[in-house]
């Protein structure tokens, strides 16, 4: 009986050493199984010992799933945090506005992630995190279009309302002059005619199609 017992208790023995946490329930019953093994054999009470050994064996099983477990736990944190910090800088450089589908789809994302941690689904939280960098991925940076544009001589520029609503980064389009017109005729001298524009004047750029605008494009930028 000897014989085929001591190598049980020391596999059991193994195992528990080779656990990466002993900060949990299960370890620490298993530890104290094991002890009571190792007391019922010295006492000669070797199916008692059987008995606890298998117990131990049992709660060290589940010592290994608890931490692998929390492994998981602890790395589909991390990404839900990654990917929500990622949203929340795309957000901050209006994202929604100049990425709305990619953004949107992000977004989603990240509510899949937050609520398969919920259900403590980790795999799941930590798959869909991932799906938010990779969804947002192609975002960058860029400057927001100017909301408001400063006239500049006729010499210089050409400015009228045609011209300047025909500028990239204004609405690249000429034929939308009179947005520009109707959004700034309280300001012209006669604001039944659109061609009294004068240098220095301040023009605001309507959003034409939701897109962010801010700032002025002023006499010491370039086209």
């Amino acid at each position: 009986m000897k014989k085929i017992l001591i190598p049980v208790i020391f596999a059991v023995g193994g195992l528990l050493f080779a656990a990466s946490y002993t900060n949990n329930e299960y370890q620490a019953r298993s530890r104290r199984y094991m002890r009571q093994a190792n007391e019922a054999f010295e006492e000669g009470d070797y199916e008692k010992a059987i008995e606890f050994s298998r117990i131990a064996e049992e709660n060290a099983e589940l010592s290994r799933a608890y931490i692998t477990k929390m492994i998981a736990r602890s790395e589909a944190n991390t990404a839900i945090m990654r990917a929500n910090t990622r949203i929340q800088w795309a957000e901050g450089i209006h994202a929604d506005a100049n990425y709305p589908a990619a953004f949107s789809a992000g977004k989603e994302e990240l509510g899949i992630a937050l609520d398969a941690f919920a259900k403590e689904d980790y795999d799941a939280a930590r798959e869909a995190a991932q799906r938010v960098l990779d969804t947002l991925a192609d975002i960058e940076e860029t400057p927001p279009l100017p909301k408001f544009y400063v006239v500049r001589p006729w010499e210089q520029s050409r400015d009228c309302f045609w011209n300047i609503a025909g500028r990239p980064y204004v609405y690249n389009n000429s034929r939308l002059w009179e947005k520009l017109y109707q959004a700034n005729k309280h300001a012209l001298e006669d604001p039944a005619d659109p061609n009294l524009i004068h240098p220095g004047m301040r023009l605001e750029i309507p959003s034409i199609a939701g897109e962010v605008r801010a700032g002025d494009y002023g006499p010491a930028a370039r086209d």
